[in-house]
Parts: structure tokens; C-alpha cells; sequence
């Protein structure tokens, strides 16, 4: 059986009773919104409770059946051949199960914010932000994900020397939240005419959307101020004072809004972005201080880290942090199940250290 106490076990599919119970009898609509959310997270890990401890017990029967002199000898062949193939059935259920308790990620389902900025590299930087940035939209389209484009600052060549986005939908956050760092291109240039390769990169920050609940702001703690929002090469693009810049004093964080027309709505994206903001700086410290105890994380999240490759000439796309590689480059791209294998093998790998972290942490 797991090494999962069975106290804890029972304790899980006692409150998912309990939680059944009084959603079916009727609660309030504030109760029955957090209920449900709690029955939703309950309900798949007490099937795999189910399944395992029925599993568990068709095990014992059948050695006790193996066992038994009294039995059948094409009974006991029989049995033999069914307990090979429940032994690993019982395996995956219990490493189903250990991921399933594994420490839940607040921020997971959450919405996100994702900022692509052009790095080294000039005018092709800029294309390659374009690139990520396009990718990220079309896997957010094929996940049924919402984008809305935030700001933006174009290049001259079509590409982006900053591109900032608000992905919403759910599980956002938990798919994208391994994209954070400095994405390196190698591609020969359009303009290269000798065909030499060319080597440049973009940075990629997704953050956790914060509501207010989960950062408060305070109006003191501000400065704002507005201006008249400018195209590229400095042109007016409106002859009003609608661009908003928002200082926040404490950290010194900067927002500057100037998409749109109205004030009101430029100050209403800044804010969201400096939540945003925010709200990951607070989840840094903590992970900071988790990292000192524990050894589980992917890289460390921070932007100036190189974390992948995309090598056009090879088609092949590496991710460093695990050693991952695939030659799909042109279907990552386009946000196609390649980049699915992608993210599903740094959560994999993810989950693989948790799960050691913590087995560290009970034999300590």
C-alpha cells in the first residue's frame, strides 16, 4: 500500500462526503461557490483513492489465493498472470495519488499576465519576440483561452520590442508559469545576405494575475502621472493627456500605459499590470525562502536565465533546465501539441523533485 498514511486517506474521503452532503442539501451562494470549488479539487483524488484501495485489495486476494496449497493449479497460473498486471496498475495509482497531495500552487489557476521583450540582437530580437509571442497566442486559441493584448511597441521590421498580454482562462498560470526567462534564437536572418547565423534572444515573464484581494495598494504608496501618448518616432498619437505612468514608491516599480484613447481605461491596465507585478515580487520572496530548505525548482524563475533554444537550421528546440529536446521546431511554433510536450516535461520534472524534496524532508 502507498506510504500515504491511511488516516489521511480517510480524512480526505471523509470531507468529501461532508463537502457532497451539504452542497446537495443546500448552502448559500458565497458557501456553495467555495464548496464546489473545494468538491472539484476533492473529487478526482477520491477516485483515485477508490481505485487504488480496490486494487489493493483484488492484490491480496489473489495472494492469498497464490498462497493457499489448497488451490487450483490453474487457479494459482491464473492469479499469477492477473496480480503481473496489477502490480503496475497499483504503481501508477499511487504515484497518481502522491502528485495529486503534492502542495498546491495558489496562483495555478489563475489568469496571467505575459510580457515578451526583445533582447540582444537587434531588429531580428525583436522578430523572435514577435515569433514567441504569436506562439503563445495560438496556444492559448487551441486551449480555449482568452488574449488581450495590453500594450504594445513595435519595431521597425514587423516584430516587437515589447509585447504585453493578459491570458485569461483556466489553469493559465499553471501551463505558462515555466515560461519565464531569456528564449534564444539561432536563424540565419532575412537580411543576412551570406547566410550566416545569427544568434539573439528575448526575454518572457508570465505572471499570476493578481485581484485585489490578493495585493492590496495603497493610494499613498502611488505616483501618477499622465502625458500625451507618442508613436514611434515620437509623433503625437492623440492630442490629449490620456498615457498614464504609474510609479509604485515602496519598490520603485514602473508602469506606462498609452494604448488606449481614454485615461480611465489606461489606468485601469497599468493598475492591473502592476498587481500583477506585485503580487509575483511577493510570491519570489517566498519561493526564496523555500529554495533555502528545499531543492525543487525549475531554474529559478528569474528573466535573466537562459532557459531554451530555438535552432532553426537543426529545427530543434531545447529546453536547458531539463535536458529536453524535441526537432518540431516549426510545430512549437505554431503552439501545436509540441509545445505541449514541452510544458507536460517541465511539470513532469517539476513534480518529480517535489515528490523527492519532500521524501527528503519525512526521512530527515
Amino acid at each position: 500500500m502507498t506510504t500515504i498514511p491511511a488516516e489521511r486517506l480517510d480524512r480526505l474521503v471523509a470531507r468529501w462526503q461532508t463537502v457532497q452532503g451539504t452542497l446537495v442539501q443546500g448552502v448559500d451562494q458565497d458557501s456553495y461557490v467555495r464548496l464546489s470549488r473545494e468538491f472539484a479539487e476533492l473529487d478526482p483524488i477520491v477516485a483515485t483513492i477508490t481505485a487504488l484501495r480496490k486494487a489493493t485489495r483484488e492484490r491480496e486476494d489473489l495472494q492469498q489465493l497464490i498462497d493457499d496449497p489448497a488451490s487450483d493449479p490453474d487457479m494459482t497460473t491464473l492469479a499469477e498472470a492477473e496480480l503481473g498486471e496489477l502490480d503496475p496498475k497499483i504503481e501508477e495509482l499511487e504515484h497518481r495519488l502522491k502528485v495529486q497531495l503534492l502542495p498546491k500552487d495558489a496562483a495555478d489557476e489563475k489568469s496571467a499576465i505575459l510580457e515578451v521583450r526583445s533582447g540582444t540582437g537587434g531588429e531580428e530580437a525583436a522578430l523572435f519576440a514577435g515569433d514567441l509571442f504569436r506562439m503563445y497566442q495560438r496556444y492559448a486559441d487551441r486551449m480555449g483561452w482568452k488574449v488581450n493584448v495590453l500594450s504594445a511597441s513595435e519595431s521597425a521590421t514587423g516584430g516587437y520590442k515589447e509585447i504585453i498580454a493578459n491570458i485569461t482562462g483556466k489553469g493559465v498560470f499553471a501551463r505558462l508559469k515555466f515560461e519565464s526567462g531569456v528564449h534564444r534564437v539561432q536563424r540565419v536572418p532575412e537580411t543576412e545576405a551570406q547566410g550566416r547565423i545569427h544568434t539573439s534572444a528575448a526575454t518572457v515573464a508570465v505572471l499570476s494575475e493578481a485581484e485585489e484581494v490578493d495585493i492590496k495598494i495603497d493610494d499613498k504608496d502611488l505616483r501618477i502621472d499622465v502625458f500625451r501618448a507618442s508613436g514611434p518616432g515620437g509623433q503625437s498619437v492623440n492630442t490629449t493627456d490620456s498615457a498614464v505612468r504609474i510609479t509604485h514608491l515602496p519598490t520603485g516599480l514602473v508602469v506606462s500605459q498609452q494604448d488606449e484613447k481614454s485615461q480611465h481605461k489606461n489606468k485601469a491596465k497599468a493598475m492591473k499590470v502592476l498587481r500583477a507585478r506585485l503580487y509575483e515580487l511577493e510570491r519570489s520572496k517566498l519561493d526564496a525562502e523555500r529554495a533555502q530548505n528545499r531543492r525543487s525548482q525549475i531554474g529559478t524563475g528569474d528573466r535573466s536565465e537562459r532557459i531554451r533554444t530555438y535552432n532553426f537550421p537543426q529545427g530543434r528546440v531545447t529546453d536547458h533546465r531539463i535536458g529536453f529536446t524535441t526537432h518540431q521546431l516549426p510545430y512549437v511554433l505554431e503552439g501545436a501539441p509540441a509545445l505541449d510536450e514541452i510544458i507536460d516535461a517541465l511539470i513532469t520534472d517539476y513534480q518529480t523533485r517535489q515528490l523527492a524534496a519532500m521524501q527528503e524532508e519525512a526521512h530527515a
